[in-house]
């Protein structure tokens, strides 16, 4: 991970137009990230008026996380090849109308239907707004700048997406896929004026690699599927999806090395920081949703709280849409990527820890340090992570890095709360449900260390140099 440091940075300032267009593309991370929240919290009032199943009720979101996970990696290269603003605002416009129809579905495999196709949206536009960062900012501060501002955004929409989720699906849960299609439509309305249209890639260089587009696609969604279920369904099925998911990345990387114009080139993973921040960003959004996942079942199960209650509660987190564009950039700019980063894992390595003597009569003041050191972390770690995993990518191929880093926030969040509900399960069967939540704090730790590892070969070998 890079730790250069500018000991004369040039002027943060940026032009009003190229604040409007950031503003649009954090208005677009901002819907991804209340959009996910606002369902979690949805779910119980989803599953009364529909009459799901528990199984029906868990695609609800499996089927998101399918369709996102799965194609990130084709939707951030077709923003390479086909246009970042043209993917952006086409698939915009595709997770306008599906959110719409989830909201007006009437029977259970409607509203699976279209989150799986909004997941497929999402997996498009969000390298490509990440990648019109990147290729319209230079490298350096004002690049930092604003994708500090933009991951900040991005948090700070997932904890706010929490209590909205809480209010609107109080009101009526339809509201909570109504409210992200109102907002998609006010940031597609201003998309198409702010966002500049760049130069297309000559047509013989825009060949997507169908083959290797089907074969990876296929083998994150397995793998995706079975780590996602593992907590649900018998250990041969699950390790059957593995295998095959395995096998198929096996597959996909000969096919690159014989394709022409492959999907992913391969020497991309000799960036030795590219490959760390994946890695990084792979286990802390794995600890974190898995965290979550224990909180808010501790709450709501052991304590009692209503939804609205918990969602106020992880408010803190949120913390991190502030000091991610205000402190963060003076960090890195002093300290450099992989120490802010370091610090950032270190942070959330320790909110963990203090969460572990949780009882069943804990007040909240003594669970506040865990979630406003959370956020702390967050405004740390994420927006440091996007720009190591960016930096020194060819212009060509920043939708691709996007959608390599967006693929392992992704798999790293089903990897952590399917290990986490093992754990869960597993424990809460011998009558202890209190300790089966203590016990599973044990998967974020182990996460968080694990990336505190990672984290620190970085800062080595930046110090080496």
């Amino acid at each position: 991970m890079s730790t250069t440091t500018h000991s004369s940075p040039p002027s943060l300032r940026m032009t009003p137009k190229a604040w409007g267009m950031l503003f649009v593309l954090c208005g677009a991370i901002f819907l991804e990230g209340i959009n996910v929240a606002m369902l979690n919290v949805a779910l119980p009032a989803i599953r009364a008026d529909l009459g799901l199943s528990t199984g029906e009720l868990q695609w609800v979101i499996s089927a998101y996380v399918l369709g996102y996970g799965g194609f990130m990696l084709v939707g951030g290269r077709a923003a390479d090849l086909f246009g970042r603003r043209r993917m952006f605002l086409a698939w915009l416009a595709v997770f306008l109308v599906v959110s719409a129809l989830g909201g007006l579905a009437g029977e259970g495999w409607m509203l699976i239907a279209a989150r799986f196709v909004a997941g497929v949206a999402a997996a498009v536009m969000t390298p490509a707004g990440l990648s019109i960062i990147t290729t319209s900012f230079e490298e350096g501060p004002r690049r930092n700048q604003a994708l500090l501002v933009y991951s900040g955004t991005a948090a700070g929409g997932f904890s706010l997406g929490l209590v909205l989720g809480g209010l609107l699906a109080a009101v009526d849960w339809r509201w909570v896929l109504f409210a992200p299609a109102v907002l998609a439509l006010i940031i597609l309305v201003l998309a198409v004026p702010l966002i500049p249209a760049s130069p297309m890639e000559r047509s013989q260089e825009r060949r997507l690699d169908v083959a290797g587009a089907v074969t990876i696609t296929a083998a994150i969604m397995l793998l995706v599927l079975g780590v996602e279920r593992a907590a649900h369904v018998g250990a041969g099925w699950t390790a059957g999806a593995l295998v095959t998911g395995l096998a198929l990345v096996a597959l996909f990387l000969v096919i690159e090395r014989r394709s022409a114009a492959p999907l992913v080139r391969l020497g991309i993973f000799r960036s030795a920081p590219l490959v760390r921040a994946n890695l990084a960003g792979l286990l802390f959004s794995g600890a974190f949703f898995g965290f979550q996942f224990i909180a808010v079942l501790y709450l709501q199960e052991v304590r009692g709280w209503t939804s609205l209650q918990t969602s106020l509660a992880m408010l803190a987190v949120g913390a991190d849409a502030v000091l991610a564009p205000t402190l963060t950039p003076r960090l890195v700019n002093r300290f450099g990527n992989a120490r802010v980063i370091l610090a950032g894992l270190l942070a959330a390595l320790l909110s963990y820890v203090l969460f572990l003597p949780i009882g069943m009569d804990t007040v909240y003041l003594a669970m506040f340090p865990t979630m406003i050191i959370l956020g702390v972390s967050f405004a740390l770690a994420y927006g440091p992570l996007t720009i190591v995993a960016t930096d020194g990518v060819d212009e060509s191929e920043q939708g691709l890095a996007g959608g390599l880093l967006y693929t392992s926030f992704q798999f790293g969040a089903a990897l952590g709360l399917a290990a986490s509900t093992t754990v869960i399960v597993a424990v809460a069967d011998a009558g202890d449900l209190l300790g089966a939540y203590r016990t599973a704090l044990a998967v974020p730790i182990a996460a968080a260390a694990l990336a505190v590892v990672v984290s620190a070969f970085g800062l080595r070998k930046g110090a080496a140099r």
